[in-house]
């Protein structure tokens, strides 16, 4: 029975968690993120005030959180999307999430607006307890070891590519510079391959 009860009062925390990260994200995209306020956001997310604190430092803290969270889903979506499977090359794998990626990003410019290229806080934000699920490192370790091109400093290389492409995304989504997304991709891709060739042993 105590079990019970603690498993509906960690739901309800989550739950509440939720509301409050949902409803910042929703007002840091329509008002912006200087316009927002803690209490605006306890408002929407109709929650006590005290509740805010419970979870969250300040609403900058919650803005960190909220790019880690969207970030990660974006990695994880893609990771589904591209059916990677650990037999896979390690370039091939690269290039077939980074191509979901764009892809998802082009479809959802609120969240690439948002994320405002910190593609990377997905994969190299330290774990502080926000993570909801992916050990990316882990899985990118695994295809490292079945593949059999071999790369100097994977997490280097890495954190250069989803830099990269958060950035190159977003300049092009958004702003459509250089070109639109559409014509950009391939060419983006085409670099990415050359920036993993640079790393080979």
């Amino acid at each position: 029975m105590e079990k019970d009860n603690s498993s509906k009062t960690e739901l309800k925390k989550k739950k509440k968690k939720h509301s409050l990260m949902d409803a910042a994200f929703e007002l840091f995209t329509e008002q912006g993120f200087g316009n927002t306020s803690i209490s605006d956001i306890v408002e929407r997310a109709k929650v006590a005030k005290g509740t805010f604190y419970l979870y969250f430092k300040d609403k900058y803290d919650l803005r960190t959180i909220i790019t880690v969270h969207k970030a990660e889903h974006v990695f994880l979506k893609a990771w589904e999307e591209a059916g990677i499977k650990k037999e896979m090359e390690f370039e091939d794998v690269v290039i077939a999430l980074s191509s979901s990626i764009i892809d998802i990003l082009a479809k959802d410019k609120t969240l690439t607006f948002f994320l405002v290229k910190n593609l990377s806080f997905g994969v190299f934000q330290r774990d502080d307890g926000n993570r909801e699920g992916l050990d990316f490192h882990a899985m990118v370790h695994e295809i490292l070891e079945h593949s059999e091109k071999k790369y100097r400093d994977p997490e280097i290389l890495l954190f250069f590519i989803f830099e990269f492409l958060g950035s190159a995304s977003y300049s092009s989504i958004i702003e459509g510079v250089p070109v639109p997304i559409a014509e950009l991709k391939p060419k983006l891709l085409d670099t990415l391959q050359g920036i993993l060739k640079m790393y080979e042993c």
